[in-house]
């Protein structure tokens, strides 16, 4: 028991009103018990407000934080508030730094909150950074200063290479997990595999798909077959099937395994021996990769019927190939393909995987706009037809109807996170030309459950009137290329009680709209506008009025008094410091 949280157990005076309203006190090792059970990041700091005392056991029970913006925040205030983190996740940029629309050296930088965590919280063990800048220097010294160091995960990261990968390698003795994934890296050499210590045997999680280097098989052969808690394994393009091979007979009791391509040739012995392989990974339940996948799929039959994720979101493979691999796959809850499988490979998934949860679709050729194949309504219908438990979706397509998603919805009314993209900016209703403003609506009236909505295609002010009046718990809004007037980000702000995130971009949303969420903005997250018609003068009105928030604006060299890239967010840190020179604090 820490000695903050002890007070006083005076019997309570019934005659006093105020103390009536205080929470019963539980006992001091009750409540700590208690706390230590609770996971939820919102539910802890939901329970840090009940009361000063509650406060204290909670802050002094925490060892696991989550940071959703690195500059809401500075590592010093976190230092004071928790003093006893092990795990932390730390988020950096804007979202729409994945769509290149944040110039480099923005900032994120990790060396800051590492130069506190080393002096306050050096029992660290924990790291998950996505959208950070991360340098060389800072993974080594990351490595250096945290000898209990476990888990490193990178995430759409940038700013370092493969020499300080070499360094987690070299130093971090007793790390469990090393997941690398889209990540802006040099990738110069694979070398880094060979760095881990000979008598290294604590891996539980290696991923490093997203690399391209060759590196030595044999130090990785050597790795996996030491490593016997090893339960997650994400392969790079350079692992041929018979490598591929040599490493499930090392490691059956793999849970989760993402290969590499599957184009070279095997004999007939090979493709047996493979096939082998997989059928005795009997744990295995996501799979991944399948580069160029086209021959060879059968091999995997075996090991399906325990896939509950199946991520194809790089394999062009056909319908057919597509179609005969899901037959064998019963229990999948989550699927991620590319549209090469078609309608008719969207027909299967409706008709072999009743339990499908998440569905997302990526476009093969996202730049082609005269491509002629793809997925379209028909697909979609297929399979909300077919899994009626469907509450994920993340659609691609290059054409849509109101009628259509009207279905959809019907068919599956649990949606939680309904991001439709129609790639052609303004696409109407193909059949009808009308606006597709009956298409969201439906959603926002029949998915009552609905937190998360990406909206695209021809839309006009109506649009946004149904989501500020039925989209009761919506709490990210992405938007692109849509809205007639302001009157359509009013409506949102108005209507839109449980709003965090607000994302738009290239929409006609001007001064007022901006200034009409004002109250809003200190309760959210963040918000993003771009490409707007929001100008200087606007946001400083914004900063005057609420100087509590941090209003950035991204410059372009050729720009007037428009405010070309707008960045809002709440901070108890005030505004940051290592602004570059194009981002205008206001």
């Amino acid at each position: 028991m820490n000695p903050s949280l002890k007070k006083p157990r005076e019997s309570m005076d019934l005659s006093n009103s105020s103390e009536l309203t205080q929470p019963t006190a539980f006992p001091d090792e009750v409540l700590e018990k208690v706390l230590s059970l609770v996971e939820s990041h919102k539910d802890r700091n939901s329970a840090s407000l009940v009361c000063k005392y509650w406060y204290n056991a909670e802050r002094w029970t925490r060892t696991k934080l989550f940071i959703g913006n690195c500059y809401s925040v500075t590592p010093e205030i976190v230092a004071r508030r928790f003093p006893k983190i092990k795990s932390v996740t730390l988020k950096g940029k804007p979202r729409f730094s994945d769509f290149n629309l944040v110039p480099e050296n923005w900032g994120a930088d990790v060396q800051v909150w590492l130069d506190v965590f080393a002096r306050v919280y050096p029992f660290l063990e924990e790291l998950r950074l996505k959208r950070m800048a991360v340098t060389d220097e800072s993974l080594e010294f990351l490595a250096k200063s945290f000898h209990g160091f476990k888990v490193l995960s990178l995430l759409s990261c940038d700013g370092f290479s493969t020499d300080g990968i070499s360094s987690i390698a070299t130093y971090c003795k007793n790390l469990t997990e090393l997941d690398i994934q889209e990540n802006g890296i040099d990738d110069f050499t694979g070398s880094w595999l060979s760095c881990f210590p000979d008598d290294f045997a604590s891996l539980e999680v290696l991923n490093f798909a997203s690399l391209n280097s060759e590196f030595s098989f044999d130090a990785l052969e050597r790795l996996v077959s030491r490593c016997k808690s090893l339960r997650v394994l994400k392969l790079n393009k350079n692992v041929t099937l018979g490598q591929l091979q040599r490493l499930l007979v090392r490691a059956p009791q793999l849970m989760e395994l993402g290969t590499g391509p599957f184009v070279p040739e095997l004999t007939g012995r090979q493709y047996a021996e493979l096939e082998s392989a997989f059928s005795n990974c009997k744990h295995l339940h996501t799979l991944s990769g399948l580069w160029e996948a086209t021959r060879y799929l059968p091999v995997l039959y075996a090991a399906c019927a325990s896939l509950t994720f199946l991520n194809l979101s790089y394999a062009t493979i056909r319908s057919n190939e597509f179609s005969k691999l899901l037959a064998h796959c019963p229990n999948l809850r989550r699927l991620w393909v590319l549209d090469t499988v078609r309608d008719k490979g969207l027909e299967a998934v409706g008709a072999n995987c009743p339990l499908l949860e998440e569905l997302r679709v990526f476009p093969a050729d996202p730049f082609e706009e005269d491509i002629v194949h793809g997925v379209t309504e028909s697909g979609f219908v297929a399979v909300s037809a077919g899994c009626p438990k469907l509450q994920y979706v993340l659609y691609f397509c290059r054409q849509m109807t109101n009628a259509a998603v009207a279905t959809i919805v019907r068919n599956c009314p649990d949606f939680t996170h309904f991001r439709l993209c129609i790639m052609n900016p303004g696409q109407p209703d193909y059949l009808t030309n009308e606006p597709m403003d009956e298409a969201f609506g439906a959603v926002v009236k029949t998915c009552k459950k609905l937190q998360r909505l990406s909206v695209s295609g021809l839309l006009t002010d109506l649009t946004f009137e149904y989501i500020g009046q039925y989209a009761k718990n919506l709490e990210t809004l992405s938007v692109a290329f849509a809205g007639s007037s302001d009157r359509g980000m009013q409506c949102v702000l108005e209507g839109c009680s449980k709003l965090r995130k607000l994302e738009i971009r290239d929409c006609p949303f001007g001064n007022a709209a901006l200034l009409s969420g004002m109250e809003k903005y200190e309760s959210m997250r963040c918000l993003w506008m771009s490409a707007c018609r929001v100008t200087m003068n606007g946001c400083r009105m914004l900063a005057q009025g609420r100087p509590r928030l941090n209003v950035e604006v991204i410059k372009d060299e050729n720009s007037d008094d428009l405010a070309d890239k707008l960045y809002v967010y709440r901070s108890v840190a005030g505004p940051r410091r290592d602004a570059p020179p194009f981002v205008v604090t206001l």
